[in-house]
Order: C-alpha cells, then structure tokens, then sequence
C-alpha cells in the first residue's frame, strides 16, 4: 500500500517552487502597481500549484502506462514502480485539474476577466497532452514540450496573475515572465537530460536526446543565464546599487547551481541540480516580485 511518502515523491515537490515563481513576480507587480488583492493573490497560486501538480501525476501515469518508466534510474514512480494502481494515479491528476479549474474560475468570476477561461482550458490540455493520449507532443523532441512550459509557467503565469489584479501589462512584467519562464524550461532540460540513457531506449526523443548529453548540458547553463540577466533587466524601479549587488550574487549563485551539470553528473548525482534549480527559480520569484513591489 502506498505511503505518504510515495505520494509525496510522485507529486514531484522539487517542482512546486517554480510553479510558485511566476505568481510571486506577479504579486510583486500587482503590488507595485497599487492594485494588491491578497485573495486572488492566493487563488492564483493554489491554481498554479493544482496544475503542476496534476501535471506531475498526469506525466506518472501516462509514462507508466506506456512503459516508459520501466527504464527510469531515479526515484520509482507511483505506476511504473507499481506502487499505486494506474487509474488511482489518473484519478488524483484528474482531481488537481479539476480542483484548480474550479478555483480559476472563482478567480476569473471575481476579476471578470472571462478570457482567461480558454487560457486556462489550453493549459490543462497542455498540461495532459505533454505525455497523454496516442500522439504525446513530449516524446516528439521539436520543441513543444519546452515552448509550452515557457508559454504557460512562464508568461501565463506570471501576466495573468497580475492581469486578473489590475488589467495592465507593462514591457518589464513581460521580461519578468520570460526570465521566469526559460528558469521553468531550464528545469525541463535538466530533468531531461538525467533521463537520456533511459529515454532513447524507451523512444521518448526530446529535445536533450537529440541535442546530445554535451550540447544539452551547455543549453541548460544557457537558459539560467539567460533567465536571470533577464530578471535583472526588469527591474527597472530598483536603485543601481540594488540591481549592481542582485547581479553581482547571481554570477556565484548560477555557478554553483550548474556546476553538476558542467561536471558532468549523471542519474540521480542531477537530482540535487533539479532541486536547486527548483529553488533558484522560487528566489527569482520572491526577489524579482519584491522588487517590483518596492518599486
């Protein structure tokens, strides 16, 4: 009989603070721009946590179904390890999606703007299409996979959060999302590349497979890069002192963090690198929406 801990391992925590990051820059802007609402701050981020979350239970079953875990090296997975019956899994993914469209559209009811409804209906299919049905759009390796995380947990996230606050998009939300965005892909990537050996024997082709263990270990340190300088771009409100140190910390702080990816780690020697970029995007969040808040 499964345990709390094995629930707890096949929603993927490591991954709920970069669902979190996006909502908190989009906090921070509400904030900044004087249109804070503390409940629909909440309501936002229990639906971005209710969809990765079912994401993550969605991923569990249809790899397990499909006998793509049956290769995995990390931590078994609730169907593919056998743990949990299949459609228990797909149960507790259809559950996060259901519970996160009825609190969006509490949330859409109460900021009235209705045509978040199809952006959240694109995002659920997105979320159950990466791994789920005939033709998964996960295991074609062109790009989708990655565009959709940036699309959603980047720019949707962050746009909507603020939007649905006080209907106004300024260009620096914008760059904020898209930093936030690549750091969500970054985590993609890396998950991805722990998984190569394993996925080119279960014929999953992403984009890792066909880029190569090297090109696709220096594509992730690209990604950070690229997400922080953009988080710092952003803050355009912020003293040149605060922005010069918040740059100066990010150099050590993407070195660190990379560093098992440039030496070469492997299996579950990335799964601290997971975590940790986990945690970095989270500390994007936070600093980037404080300092719009402040701003």
């Amino acid at each position: 009989m499964a345990t709390v801990n094995d629930w707890l391992e096949g929603a993927r925590l490591r991954t709920l603070p970069a669902a979190a990051a996006p909502v908190f820059v989009g906090i921070g802007a509400a904030m900044g721009l004087g249109a804070l609402s503390p409940l629909r701050s909440l309501l936002a981020l229990l639906v971005a946590l209710l969809l990765q979350i079912g994401v993550n239970f969605s991923n569990d079953y249809s790899d397990g179904v499909r006998g793509t875990d049956d290769f995995r090296t990390g931590p078994p997975r609730l169907t593919g390890g056998g743990i949990v019956a299949p459609k228990t899994v797909l149960m507790a993914a259809l559950g996060c999606f259901a519970s996160a469209a009825v609190l969006g559209l509490i949330l859409v009811f109460l900021s009235g703007q209705w045509f978040l409804l199809v952006c959240g209906a694109l995002a659920v299919a997105a979320a159950w299409f990466y791994t789920g049905g005939s033709n998964p759009y996960g295991y074609l390796g062109i790009g989708f996979s990655e565009l959709f995380v940036f699309v959603f947990f980047g720019l949707m996230a962050t746009v909507a959060t603020t939007w649905v606050q006080i209907p106004v998009a300024p260009w620096w939300l914008w760059t904020a999302a898209s930093g936030v965005g690549l750091l969500s892909v970054a985590l993609l990537f890396v998950n991805n590349i722990r998984d190569i050996p394993t996925d080119e024997v279960a014929g999953k082709r992403t984009i890792p497979v066909r880029l190569g263990d090297r090109r696709a270990r220096l594509t992730y340190q690209v990604l950070v890069a690229v997400g922080l300088a953009l988080g710092i771009i952003s803050l355009t409100e912020l003293s040149p002192v605060l922005r010069a140190f918040i740059a100066a910390a990010s150099v050590p702080t993407f070195w660190l963090v990379t560093a098992p990816v440039r030496h070469g780690a492997t299996g579950r020697d990335l799964l601290v690198v997971l975590r940790n970029t986990g945690f970095l995007t989270l500390a994007y969040g936070v600093i980037v929406g404080i300092g719009f808040a402040l701003g």
